[in-house]
């Protein structure tokens, strides 16, 4: 890889963008740790030009949000032909939105919560819609981005208007969803090898935007503590949701599991963060990859995908 030079995508304008440049840093740092050229690019900035000028090689894609994770800038290097890290454009799209990835969830026998699609057209009758399907608690959240961003429990229909109202102001299309009660596990599928299960425990209850970034908030327990069943059953899902969708790379799946034993898949985030505290990374720790050495796994990955088209 030292004969290539890396563009690292970072910033941009979604509500994620602190911490794509939180993640793009490290992994800009990284590169230049293990010698390899490397330039920071913003797709914010005059990035058109930037790409011009410095005559990449390949991108690193450390982005996060909408215009990064959805396809947009997937398709770009497609056009002009420079590899990139990750998904492609078709399953960057899909897996960015939780309402097309869960209908392919269903129709490959992924277990996923129940949960309705709402549009701004139907926010008139959207109490009766959700009444007639649901008891609390619900969850709402946009059907597109992450971080947490928007998303609310709703354990009260008093006040779900409120929290779709909210929800709508990040997306024109939003998740209503059964809450299920029990624990959050993620687990990161390294070029379709699933890393070890890690659980979160946010001090709050919730695993929401405070939770996942200030420090102290949240416990992460990996490998998580689960019957040897239970740890095959979420490496087996979280492989298949990532095939389900095609997804390529170093994706994270998230999944919640009952007191009974029951896992369900949530989503699949096909950019992780990647700062050297980030939960892929920490998972990858414990099979003796470390934050370089992954850095430039995932890179390398890139790499021999274009070589195959």
């Amino acid at each position: 890889m030292k004969d290539k030079k890396v563009g690292v995508l970072m910033g941009g304008n979604s509500p994620e963008r602190e911490i794509s440049l939180k993640t793009g840093k490290a992994v800009l740092d990284s590169l230049l740790r293990q010698k390899i050229e490397a330039v920071a690019i913003d797709p914010a900035e005059t990035f058109i030009e930037k790409i011009k000028e410095e005559k990449i090689d390949v991108a690193f894609l450390a982005l996060h949000g909408e215009g990064g994770e959805d396809g947009v800038i997937q398709g770009f290097f497609e056009t002009v032909g420079i590899p990139y890290t990750g998904s492609g454009v078709l399953s960057s799209a899909i897996a960015m939105d939780k309402d097309i990835s869960k209908i392919i969830f269903q129709a490959s026998g992924i277990p996923t919560p129940e949960y309705l699609a709402i549009r701004t057209e139907m926010k008139n009758s959207v109490e009766e819609i959700v009444k007639k399907k649901f008891t609390c608690p619900l969850v709402v959240k946009p059907a597109s981005g992450g971080s947490t961003i928007g998303i609310t429990i709703v354990r009260d229909m008093r006040m779900l208007r409120e929290t779709i109202e909210e929800a709508f102001k990040y997306d024109e299309k939003i998740i209503v969803e059964e809450f299920i009660e029990g624990r959050d596990l993620t687990v990161g599928v390294l070029f379709g090898k699933a890393l070890p299960v890690i659980e979160i425990k946010p001090k709050s209850g919730f695993y929401d935007y405070e939770a996942k970034y200030k420090k102290g908030m949240t416990e992460y327990l990996c490998p998580a503590p689960l019957s040897k069943e239970e740890e095959e059953k979420c490496a087996k899902y979280a492989q298949m949701a990532v095939e389900a969708l095609s997804c390529k790379g170093a994706p994270r799946v998230d999944l919640r599991i009952d007191k009974d034993g029951q896992l369900f898949v949530l989503e699949v985030n096909t950019i992780p963060g990647m700062t050297e505290t980030s939960l892929l990374p920490m998972a990858a720790a414990k099979v003796g990859i470390d934050f370089d050495s992954l850095v430039l796994k995932i890179l390398e990955e890139a790499c021999e995908k274009s070589k195959k088209k």
